[in-house]
C-alpha cells in the first residue's frame, strides 16, 4: 500500500501524487481509496480503490536507463492497418509495461518522422495516440532520471536520429 504524499503512475493518468486514503462506500460496499491528482492537474481529484491494478510505482534510475536504451533499437512492427494497429498498440499501453509502451512510442516516432518528411500526414489516431503514452512515458523517466521531459525528449529525438520537432510535448 502506497502513503500520502507519495508519487505513482495511474492508468492514463501518468504521474499522480496521493492527497489522502479514506474508506468510501458505493452501493453498499465499503473499500479503502486513495485520493489523488496528477502532477500535471491539480484540480483534477481521482478515487481509485487502494488494489485497482493499474496503479504501479514509479520506476527506478537503471529501469529508465534501460528504457532509454531501448530507442536505440528498431521499435515494436508497424501494423499497415489503422485500426488494427490502434487496437494493438493501445492495448500495450493499457497493460502499462513501461518497457513494451517505449517500443510503441520508438515505432510512432519513427513512422511520423518519415511521414512528415516526405510531406505526410501522421494519422490522427497515431497522433493521439503517440502524445497519451508519451507524455506519460517521459515524464515518468525525467522524474526517475532527476531531469526534464524535455531533455528527455532531446535525447530521444537524437537516440533515434529523428527531428525535435516530431516530438510533441505539450499539447
Amino acid at each position: 500500500m502506497f502513503n500520502i504524499g507519495d508519487t505513482i503512475i495511474y492508468s492514463s493518468h501518468g504521474l499522480c501524487q496521493i492527497d489522502a486514503i479514506s474508506e468510501k462506500t458505493f452501493s453498499g460496499v465499503t473499500k479503502t481509496y486513495y485520493v489523488l491528482h496528477p502532477l500535471n492537474n491539480e484540480k483534477l481529484e481521482i478515487s481509485t480503490p487502494v488494489d485497482n491494478k493499474t496503479i504501479s510505482t514509479l520506476m527506478a534510475k537503471e529501469e529508465a536507463e534501460e528504457i532509454l536504451n531501448l530507442f536505440t533499437q528498431p521499435g515494436i512492427e508497424w501494423i499497415e492497418k489503422g485500426n488494427q494497429r490502434s487496437q494493438g498498440y493501445s492495448l500495450i499501453a493499457k497493460k502499462g509495461d513501461r518497457k513494451e509502451i517505449a517500443t510503441v512510442v520508438n515505432s510512432l516516432l519513427v513512422k511520423k518522422n518519415e511521414l512528415e518528411n516526405g510531406g505526410k500526414k501522421f494519422p490522427e489516431q497515431d497522433r493521439k495516440l503517440l502524445i497519451s503514452m508519451q507524455s506519460i512515458l517521459f515524464s515518468e523517466l525525467a522524474l526517475s532520471l532527476n531531469t526534464t521531459t524535455e531533455a528527455i525528449s532531446d535525447k530521444i529525438a537524437h537516440l533515434l536520429d529523428i527531428d525535435e520537432e516530431v516530438i510533441v510535448i505539450n499539447e
